[in-house]
């Protein structure tokens, strides 16, 4: 089957239209997989308020459909995806072939032209021959009911693959997973885990194609366990980039100034790990989501249609 996509020689790309099903061993691989997932998320969130939620770790399948619908929605995003990462590529081989690594506390170089971003990481220090790439991205996705109203589901759906595909160009590991709380009593919340960096997969962008509208949402346990991910990677710059159109509510009582106070407590202990978060905000509850994250952490998305290219750029500029 011929895409309609081109690469950037013009040539047209193939793929094969109907892909060879799992084998009996693929198939006990990613069943391997989400069990191991299913455990390590429950360690992370034990001696914490969530330890007693009911919780398990989808790894969402793809189908056919699914393929032909992320052709659909791709087909606008690439050559902006494409344009970003030609002109971060170089970008990154001077950071693989320095000397130095950029961007630090302390070190034996000053750089001048840090000092712009304000962050204290003005020097450099000697690379080790073996040090790993700079950054490592978590996109996690707000997949509660609101998400169906206005567009945003779509919205975020095409961000999350414009993230994916330009992390994918550009070799920058990624773990992307969408939450939503309150689907059955013995589900009190989802976790639905669609690229994770530990297993990557070609067929990932095709699972992306699952995010939707669900039910209510549990924030502080989703950036929890995502932050805990990222805390542990050999990456220098973590970026963890949470899409929510509303603020945090689920049963029984995780809303209002518990729920809040839950989030901000989580951010500031992972902060302090490394870990730095951005909240692109989609809805109506803009403000409080924006006294949640504070001021350098929050991401106004008041037109939709620009959602894709801004968390492009923004990731872009932490290279």
């Amino acid at each position: 089957m011929k895409s309609t996509d081109t690469g950037e020689d013009g040539c047209p790309q193939y793929h094969q239209a109907n892909p060879a099903p799992m084998t009996e061993d693929e198939k006990q691989k990613e069943r391997d997989f989400r069990k191991k997932l299913n455990r390590a998320a429950r360690e992370m969130v034990s001696n914490t308020i969530h330890e007693k939620v009911k919780l398990i770790v989808h790894r969402p399948d793809y189908t056919l459909e699914d393929q032909h619908d992320y052709d659909r929605l791709s087909r606008g995003l690439m050559p902006i995806v494409r344009e970003f990462a030609r002109k971060t590529l170089p970008l990154l081989e001077h950071e693989v072939s320095s000397v130095y690594t950029r961007n630090r506390y302390y070190g034996s170089k000053f750089q001048a032209d840090s000092v712009a971003y304000r962050d204290y990481r003005y020097f450099a220090k000697k690379r080790p021959p073996s040090e790993s790439p700079s950054l490592v991205v978590g996109l996690r996705i707000d997949e509660s009911a609101s998400m169906s109203a206005f567009g945003r589901l779509e919205a975020a759906k095409q961000a999350v693959m414009a993230v994916y595909e330009f992390c994918q160009i550009c070799q920058i590991p990624i773990l992307i997973y969408g939450d939503t709380a309150d689907v059955s009593r013995m589900e009190q919340m989802s976790i639905f885990a669609y690229t994770d960096f530990e297993k990557p997969d070609p067929s990932d962008r095709f699972r992306l194609m699952n995010i939707q509208a669900r039910s209510n949402n549990r924030d502080g346990m989703a950036l929890r366990m995502m932050a805990e991910r990222l805390a542990v990677s050999p990456q220098q710059t973590k970026l963890l980039i949470s899409i929510s159109d509303g603020q945090p509510k689920a049963m029984d009582d995780y809303t209002g100034a518990y729920a809040v106070n839950d989030m901000q407590q989580t951010i500031e202990e992972y902060e302090r790990k490394g870990v730095r978060f951005l909240a692109a905000a989609i809805g109506q509850d803009k403000d409080i989501i924006h006294a949640i994250y504070g001021n350098d952490r929050f991401l106004d998305i008041t037109n939709l249609y620009e959602l894709p290219a801004k968390l492009v750029r923004i990731i872009a500029r932490y290279i």
